[in-house]
């Protein structure tokens, strides 16, 4: 069966997969872009400049054999955005996704066709029944779990994700969307690596045994 994924999901040290208070203007709170300065380093996001190595290599795993796409709410957009009928996202006109990507939210909208193959739908559904939806999208391919901090921790506590990628980024932040929050024991149902970067993070890969 396809599997659901995340790749290149930055945490502090501390666990948190942003900062507070998110809006427009600071769409990671005050973490800024810190949890993700490594990513932009690597030739995955800057063929022309970036450094090629261990870091490129985990970040280019994103891209491959993706189906679909399930996110939340304030990955799509800012505290408030459903009230703005014509916000699409933080990405323009033509998204990163290029496959049909469900947002978690509680107010749904129709569906907004993007260039470059991105569709968004707006769903008011459990983990379980939204993957549903997005394994029949992506068909033989997998599905990634684009985060934030919260949908990937449900996703986890409902048993519904075979492979977490997450980058540990050496900074503490003290506050915002905690990852670790109710999970426990996850050794016991995942093998575990880690590899550490000379950026100065650690990559984690958590894979479901058979």
């Amino acid at each position: 069966m396809p599997l659901v994924r995340v790749h290149n999901f930055s945490i502090s040290l501390d666990g948190f997969g942003s900062g507070e208070p998110q809006s427009l203007e600071a769409p990671f709170g005050h973490a800024g872009e810190r949890l993700h300065e490594w990513m932009f380093a690597t030739s995955f996001w800057d063929p022309e400049a970036g450094r090629r190595g261990v870091d490129a290599i985990f970040a280019a795993r994103h891209e491959v054999g993706i189906g679909a796409e399930i996110m939340g709410a304030n990955k799509f957009g800012p505290p408030g955005w459903q009230d703005d009928p014509d916000w699409r996202g933080w990405w323009g006109e033509e998204p990163p996704f290029h496959t049909p990507t469900y947002v978690l939210t509680h107010r749904p909208r129709p569906p907004l066709e993007m260039a470059g193959g991105t569709t968004f739908h707006f769903l008011d559904a459990s983990p379980a029944d939204a993957l549903a939806v997005a394994r029949e999208a992506a068909g033989d391919l997998d599905v990634r779990l684009g985060g934030g901090a919260s949908v990937v921790r449900d996703f986890v506590a409902a048993d519904l994700v075979d492979h977490l990628h997450l980058v540990v980024v050496p900074i503490v932040l003290g506050r915002g969307a905690r990852l670790w929050d109710g999970l426990e024991a996850l050794e016991d149902t995942f093998d575990i690596e880690s590899v550490s970067s000379p950026s100065g993070v650690t990559h984690l890969t958590f894979t479901r045994r058979g």
